[in-house]
């Protein structure tokens, strides 16, 4: 039986993440993921595709909160939740959203980074966003997350890529929030329903990849070769782009924890 061999919480949209032991899955994902989002001057959300040097902005939980550091200037604290600020109209994909709108010195420090002004927004309990998929229930609600409320991979998968890579990438090039082991490559593919812990999972739909695989997450430059982009193109191409990962839905509550054992009972 497969094991989550780690979990991974990403506070702010495209930027760095933070590994857990433990973490709360709630109806939009894993608690504290992705409530916190960068946009441009018109609203519009921005992501590594386009700004890899976001890849370059470190967070660790701290003082109840989060730190945020990045390559030059102090750090940035934000706390777990936002407590309140002026509504605002953002756009992520097709998505028409309110979200809360932060003090401009909060954006102000990302715009230093990036070189042009940035914003950011976070969303409160109160702001919701559908799943922007067909595969999902009319009440599934999603954060800021690019589909689904968690994306799953799985570390046999990772190695059959690498196996492939002229140089390996790390799981970090993916950002998941449940890695699991396995003896095959890429058997998550046939699962439908998972049971973790105390909490079920719908195996929803493939993960489609981007250009943002190709941005190293340690220098924040994207791979002049595509990789692995190019190589994952080789092989692993579908009708809905090229494929690594698949999207969750939670649909019962609780507790995941690393090291819990995978308990697939629905197969496609």
């Amino acid at each position: 039986m497969p094991q989550v061999t780690a979990i991974n919480v990403y506070p702010i949209k495209s930027c760095g993440g933070i590994a857990r032991r433990s973490a709360e899955l709630r109806e939009r994902g894993l608690e504290g993921d992705r409530r916190y989002m960068l946009v441009d001057a018109e609203g519009v959300f921005l992501t590594q595709r386009r700004h890899p040097r976001l890849a370059l902005v470190r967070i660790a939980d701290a003082d109840g909160g989060y730190r945020i550091e990045g390559p030059a200037g102090p750090p940035l604290h934000l706390p777990r939740e936002w407590p309140e600020g002026p509504a605002v109209e953002v756009r992520i994909w097709r998505d028409r959203v309110e979200a809360t709108l932060l003090p401009d010195e909060v954006g102000g420090w990302f715009a230093d980074l990036l070189g042009f002004p940035c914003r950011m927004v976070y969303m409160a309990e109160h702001q919701h966003r559908a799943v922007p998929n067909d595969a999902a229930a009319f009440d599934d609600e999603v954060s800021f997350a690019d589909a689904a409320p968690l994306l799953l991979t799985s570390d046999a998968s990772l190695a059959e890529l690498n196996a492939r890579l002229p140089a390996p990438v790390t799981m970090r090039r993916f950002r998941p929030n449940l890695v699991v082991d396995g003896e095959q490559p890429f058997e998550e593919d046939s699962w439908r329903r998972i049971r973790v812990g105390e909490a079920e999972l719908e195996v929803a739909w493939p993960s489609a990849r981007c250009v943002l695989t190709t941005v190293d997450p340690d220098t924040g430059a994207m791979d002049p070769a595509g990789e692995p982009l190019r190589t994952l193109r080789s092989f692993r191409r579908g009708p809905g782009g090229v494929l690594f990962g698949q999207n969750l839905i939670p649909r019962r509550l609780g507790t995941l924890r690393v090291g819990d054992h995978v308990e697939v009972f629905d197969l496609r």
